[in-house]
């Protein structure tokens, strides 16, 4: 897998310790974590262990997560990737999160066509999905947008502190990739 995609005014390198403090920073905000699989973290040392976490998954080739670098100051305003990769039935599942300074300004809808770019060009796969909170309106409207289609509801899916939570799937299939973005 790459370790580093460029592509207009972002720049995706594999999540690194040294990006530790900055990706901290955004992970340990509760309006920004709340609709992610996390905890928001309460240390620097808690994102050390979930870059040294996901790095090992992406040795394996089953996952892989980006710090999001904008323009040639480089400056960190978030993190993506594929939460898993499946390649027997070649697809993935893509997350995103972005410093809320970073929301409203174009860049989710700019790395994830990055992603889905590079997933279905370079990786060759077939499908990538998405899995969003029913209340995250934000990533709903993103989603629609770019064209991925609403599947339905997985009631009680993902397990959370407070219980269980439903998820709104959302897939995009390699045939519904827009002629122009593959070009």
């Amino acid at each position: 897998m790459k370790t580093e995609i460029l592509s207009g005014r972002i720049k995706l390198i594999q999540s690194e310790r040294k990006h530790a403090s900055a990706l901290f920073t955004f992970w340990s905000d509760p309006e920004v974590s709340r609709y992610m699989n996390i905890e928001s973290f309460a240390s620097i040392e808690e994102a050390i262990t979930m870059i040294d976490f996901l790095n090992k998954l992406a040795e394996k080739k089953q996952a892989n997560r980006y710090t999001i670098m904008t323009g040639v100051k480089e400056e960190i305003i978030g993190s993506c990737g594929f939460n898993y990769i499946d390649y027997d039935n070649e697809k993935a599942e893509v997350g995103y999160d972005l410093g809320k300074a970073y929301w409203g300004r174009g860049f989710a809808s700019e790395v994830v066509t990055i992603l889905l770019r590079y997933g279905f060009l370079e990786l060759q796969l077939n499908r990538i999905e998405a899995k969003v909170a029913p209340e995250n309106e934000r990533s709903i409207r993103l989603l629609e947008r770019l064209g991925f289609f609403y599947e339905g509801l997985l009631r009680q899916s993902e397990k959370t502190k407070d219980g269980f939570m439903d998820v709104k799937l959302y897939s995009m299939l390699k045939r519904d990739f827009s002629k122009g973005a593959l070009d």
